[in-house]
């Protein structure tokens, strides 16, 4: 993990610098203005300082397929054809990572306190002693050389609360291992947590938003996939909604849906509602017949149908119908169900991703805790997060994953969406 604070005298100035030493990858932990003291303040200008982070590489021991392998290098070049996402900004900058993780703080004390009371410890025995010795003789450790049973216990109940809140038991392990690395022996709790809430947000990375589309490069076509029932048609409805009446964009409706009559009239309504035209394809050659059409608008959003992961054919028509859209002028997002069994999720997002590259959106949050399986998902697939649904409203329930948010959730704290 590397760690850098970058001083200049605009906000955009000072992450641009990050970007240019750090690389597109880097993450904003934390944005500040810092003024001058004293008289100085006559005569200079406040600054404004840029924290930012950079994640080392991690592999993890999931075996690969060829066609695995494949995609990660494709991805490789597409990402350098992307243009790099705005950093997000930490909400709470006068907020400090104490006081987020508070809740987490108390309940590690109290623990702590018990773990290491020998009368509790020894309590079932009758005596205040500790047991008798085993037979092999004990190795005698350099008192600073080893960690004080205050930070062992810190630290096993931060991993246990990952594992928890449904993180895999490999990624908690590398966490604290990464974490075990980067501080001083024993370190103070205030210390461990902090390092764990930034490695944390660094593992889940910048957010993957709709794209703005290049000047003069045409039309941006943004499809949806996902399995029948996750949600795509009303989440295309609240970006669709989103695009019309905050940026005041140019946008066009298609959709694939044809098996299904009520998706098609569900999509109308909201087409008519934003004054936007909508298109139906019945089969992956009609939407290239379309594309010239479709030039006058910035914004193409495809509504594909739901089909199921295991059915190779069925997968075959998604991979016919987004390959009609050069890859520059495309975007795609895989729809998941927050609700679903982790197990399901995962197989479809491998599945989707040795069929494209996608960045995810996680559906009907509101009816569960997906913080666990989002970050397991993202760690798995290497595929960025970016948006969460919270219910059926158009266009509000739906938001942008929030890192800080997110782990600060898996540590314990509340947090109502990503």
């Amino acid at each position: 993990m590397i760690i850098k604070k970058f001083l200049a005298n605009t906000e955009k100035d000072a992450i641009e610098m990050a970007k240019r030493e750090l690389g597109g990858n880097a993450v904003v932990m934390n944005i500040k203005k810092v003024h001058p003291r004293g008289m100085a303040r006559l005569f200079v200008r406040s600054k404004v300082e840029v924290t930012a982070a950079l994640e080392e590489e991690v592999s993890y021991s999931q075996p690969k397929k060829a066609e695995d392998s494949a995609k990660e290098s494709s991805f490789d070049v597409l990402a350098g054809q992307m243009p790099v996402p705005p950093m997000p900004k930490q909400e709470d900058e006068e907020q400090s990572i104490q006081e987020k993780l508070k809740k987490l703080e108390m309940l590690l004390e109290q623990q702590m306190m018990i773990n290491t009371n020998p009368k509790e410890l020894y309590q079932d025995s009758g005596t205040d002693t500790p047991p008798a010795p085993a037979e092999e003789p004990v190795k005698v450790v350099p008192a600073e050389d080893q960690e004080d049973e205050k930070t062992v216990a810190c630290k096993e109940l931060i991993h246990q609360q990952l594992v928890q809140n449904e993180i895999e038991e490999e990624i908690a392990d590398h966490i604290m291992e990464e974490v075990n690395r980067s501080l001083p022996m024993n370190a103070s709790l205030d210390q461990i947590l902090a390092s764990v809430y930034q490695k944390l947000i660094l593992m889940l990375g910048q957010t993957y938003l709709v794209e703005k589309p290049k000047k003069d490069a045409g039309t941006k076509f943004i499809f949806f996939l996902g399995s029948t029932g996750v949600g795509k048609t009303t989440t295309i409805a609240k970006i669709a909604s989103k695009l019309k009446l905050n940026k005041n964009a140019e946008i066009a409706l298609i959709t694939a849906d044809t098996y299904r009559i009520a998706a098609v009239e569900q999509l109308k309504t909201y087409a008519n509602i934003l004054s936007v035209p909508l298109k139906v394809i019945y089969s992956p050659g009609e939407l290239s017949e379309l594309v010239e059409e479709m030039q006058q608008y910035e914004y193409c959003l495809v509504d594909t149908a739901g089909r199921s992961h295991k059915n190779k054919e069925q997968i075959e028509d998604i991979r016919s119908l987004i390959e009609q859209i050069p890859i520059a002028d495309r975007q795609i997002f895989l729809v998941l169900n927050a609700g679903a069994k982790y197990s399901d999720l995962l197989e479809i997002a491998e599945v989707y991703a040795a069929l494209t590259d996608y960045s995810i959106i996680f559906t009907k949050l509101d009816e569960t805790s997906a913080a666990g399986a989002m970050m397991n998902i993202h760690v798995r697939t290497k595929c960025p997060l970016s948006y969460v649904t919270t219910g059926q409203n158009v266009p509000d329930d739906i938001s942008e994953v929030n890192p800080q948010k997110v782990a600060k959730q898996l540590l314990g704290g509340s947090a109502k969406n990503g």
